[in-house]
């Protein structure tokens, strides 16, 4: 520490110059103690002894006044600069890869989600050694050249099919920054592969429902020109073609009326039903109702089911919905069999309890490579016999979305020739 940080008198000049109000208060106190030794009030013995008191109070107290200010002094405001930990923090929260480069196309910083997608990322090399895709590297060129933002598309199939859209963009810093006068080169990547397999999901969805509503279509306006032309006076052939032709109108209606079911469906998934309904109840009617199909495929329907209710939060519409598809297939693919069993119990899981339907056949039984995909849309193992059966490749999607909303699951096991089992899984009331 300094003699003058310690109190110590400094030199008599420069004190003296550079401390202005405290040299008016020395040459004040002259003043008047010279004053009050004119007037005979003061020996000048005294007057000098007052004058050297107020002097040495006004050096030490001088001697002492930077170090206080010191305390209180603001530091140093600077501009944030690349290397900061602020900075590098701003770069490492962001949720895509991003790249920092200088306008030679060196690397200066990347968060972990560019190391990962370019793992040979490395701070003072030129990105083109480790971007290995040449539209990122030309849209470099150009806005370094241009100094204006780049927007590029690029496909990488590698481990799997992924599309992005990169952008580079020149910064221009409002701080002069040594060796970067220039400026930066901003890059970001963001993954398109969600809204590129949506948009394909939707066109094939379009696709297919166009292509099963132009197959009863096309079957309509054939059989109505027949009938206006060669078959208008063939009583037997008008009353075979109605009938056709009404079979192919109810398709139309049962596609249509589906695929309004899975949209409403689909819009309230968000929102889970709380009604407390007795789904024993529930699978019982569904298979009153469909005793008459059952009888004209000579299928009987069993049901095994506990004799206290079983009590799910749910909509009873959509729940009958999801038994009368499950039990209906079950009779329609399953009818070699000649039985369809409906099991129902509780089991007690880590969550609650839970209801366990089961709906089994012992038909021909589904391949293991068809199981994973059974609740896609328009989904067919048999594409002539499901529409010889009137199904519209929609009735498992329906059960699968109205499950999810009910925060149920389906499970589909089944093993060639010896039939297959839907389980429908359910929290009951108490649970949930």
């Amino acid at each position: 520490m300094s003699d003058e940080r310690r109190g110590a008198v400094p030199d008599a000049a420069s004190w003296w110059s550079r401390n202005v109000a405290t040299r008016r208060v020395l040459i004040a106190a002259a003043m008047v103690l010279a004053a009050f030794a004119l007037a005979g009030a003061l020996t000048i013995t005294y007057a000098l002894i007052g004058f050297a008191i107020v002097l040495v109070a006004a050096v030490v107290g001088e001697g002492h006044a930077p170090q206080r200010l010191e305390v209180f002094q603001l530091p140093e405001r600077r501009s944030p600069r690349l290397g900061d930990p602020l900075v590098e923090a701003v770069i490492a929260g962001l949720p895509d890869p991003v790249i920092v480069l200088d306008r030679e196309g060196r690397v200066l910083a990347f968060n972990a989600q560019a190391g990962a997608m370019a793992p040979a990322l490395r701070r003072g090399e030129p990105a083109s050694l480790a971007l290995r895709v040449p539209e990122i590297v030309e849209a470099i060129r150009r806005a370094a050249a241009a100094a204006e933002p780049q927007r590029i598309e690029f496909f990488d199939r590698v481990p799997v099919d992924r599309w992005f859209a990169g952008y580079v963009t020149p910064v221009e810093l409002s701080v002069s920054t040594p060796g970067l006068e220039r400026g930066l080169i901003l890059i970001s990547v963001h993954d398109l592969t969600p809204l590129r397999r949506v948009e394909e999901m939707r066109a094939d969805f379009v696709a297919n429902a166009s292509h099963e509503l132009r197959t009863p279509l096309a079957s309509l306006s054939g059989f109505i020109d027949t009938l206006q032309g060669p078959a208008r006076d063939d009583v037997v052939a008008r009353e075979r073609f109605i009938g056709i032709m009404k079979g192919q109108a109810q398709r139309m209606a049962r596609l249509i009326d589906d695929l309004l079911s899975l949209s409403r469906i689909e819009l309230n998934a968000h929102v889970h039903p709380q009604t407390p309904i007795d789904v024993t109840s529930t699978v019982r009617q569904v298979a009153d109702a469909l005793q008459v199909l059952a009888r004209d495929r000579g299928v009987t329907i069993a049901i095994t089911a506990p004799p206290e209710p079983l009590l799910v939060p749910g909509d009873r519409d959509e729940l009958t919905r999801v038994f009368e598809n499950l039990i209906e297939n079950a009779l329609k693919y399953g009818a070699a069999g000649k039985r369809v069993e409906l099991t129902l119990s509780r089991i007690e899981v880590e969550s609650g309890s839970e209801a366990i339907i089961v709906v089994r056949d012992h038909g021909p039984g589904i391949a293991a490579e068809h199981l994973p995909r059974l609740t896609e849309r328009f989904y067919r193992i048999d594409v002539g016999q499901s529409r010889a059966e009137g199904g519209t490749g929609l009735g498992l999607a329906l059960v699968k979305h109205i499950l999810n909303r009910h925060r149920g699951r389906l499970v589909i096991e089944s093993v060639l020739g010896d039939g297959a089992s839907f389980t429908v899984r359910l929290p009951l009331a108490s649970a949930a």
